[in-house]
């Protein structure tokens, strides 16, 4: 008897697991699944990067990606990204060189693949990796010309408790980039900008849980820590973003909202910034993430 509502349990896991395969129940943290064999899904995610306690910032990442299952294991991906920045009022050195009101365009492409080792649906813990190589043009911070090349490698973990009602996922991050930025030549007299190639080194700790309250629908929360390093200052910064999220998906399409705020930041600082708490040279206060994925 045990035996046979082992098996049913499995069933309905699995069942669930393919019916939402790599679908997306919160906003940056990422699950284990990956899609079915000669499936197709294509996502389009809306950044919106708001404050940085001076000033007027906003800025916004656009990232439209198309997602191939090469096996029950293994997908493939592709991604362009965009970038639109309004800045006004703010200037540090180094970073953020002058106001700028940059329209919406290309920024940079993404090619990556994630490997399946575990399915949360039939193994005790689901786990993968996520392998990516991107290459942008555009600094995402001031809009300005800066060629990057990054690559990004993330360990990632998922649980079903609850048959499938509660969902945990956790990622481990490193990532690597090489860049350099574009000269400039109206800078204000005595501004630092520096042109000469940098190498950063990034990890990222993140983890979040997702409750199904309805049929379809889910509520999350999830919790970001990043960390970068520079050769030229070390340790150039650290934060801790958390926040709620929002999530329906349907048979043909899912959405997920979410909104983080900076709880905590540190390394380098400017001295117009309001709040010395947190980092607002390279991140703003809040975030607030639209995705939207359709499989086909």
């Amino acid at each position: 008897m045990k035996k046979l509502g082992f098996c049913l349990l499995v069933t309905v896991l699995v069942q669930a697991s393919f019916a939402r395969a790599d679908e997306n129940l919160l906003g940056y943290v990422k699950g284990a699944e990956t899609l079915p064999k000669g499936s197709w899904e294509l996502y389009q995610i809306l950044t919106s990067r708001d404050n940085k306690g001076a000033g007027k910032y906003h800025a916004l990442d656009s990232k439209t990606e198309v997602e191939y299952g090469a096996t029950d294991s293994l997908s493939l991906s592709g991604s362009l990204q965009m970038l639109q920045v309004e800045m006004s009022g703010l200037s540090v050195d180094g970073y953020l060189p002058k106001d700028n009101n940059l329209s919406l365009r290309p920024s940079g492409v993404e090619a990556g693949l994630k490997y399946n080792f575990l399915s949360p649906a039939k193994d005790i813990i689901g786990l993968s990796s996520y392998l990516s190589f991107s290459y942008n043009w555009l600094d995402r911070h001031s809009g300005q010309n800066k060629d990057s090349y990054s690559m990004e490698l993330l360990f990632i973990a998922q649980k079903y408790f609850l048959e499938g009602e509660v969902v945990w996922s956790s990622n481990l991050g490193f990532e690597t980039t090489y860049a350099r930025r574009g000269d400039l030549n109206d800078l204000p007299p005595g501004f630092d900008w520096p042109v000469e190639p940098e190498v950063e080194i990034g990890f990222t700790a993140d983890t979040g849980v997702a409750y199904r309250f309805m049929p379809n629908w889910f509520i999350g929360a999830e919790a970001l820590f990043e960390s970068e390093y520079e050769t030229e200052v070390g340790t150039e910064r650290w934060t801790v973003f958390t926040g709620p999220s929002l999530h329906y998906g349907s048979e043909k399409w899912w959405a997920t909202l979410t909104w983080i705020q900076q709880v905590s930041g540190g390394g380098e600082k400017f001295d117009a910034q309001d709040d010395n708490n947190l980092h607002l040279i390279e991140k703003t206060k809040y975030e607030t993430r639209l995705k939207v994925g359709f499989n086909f």
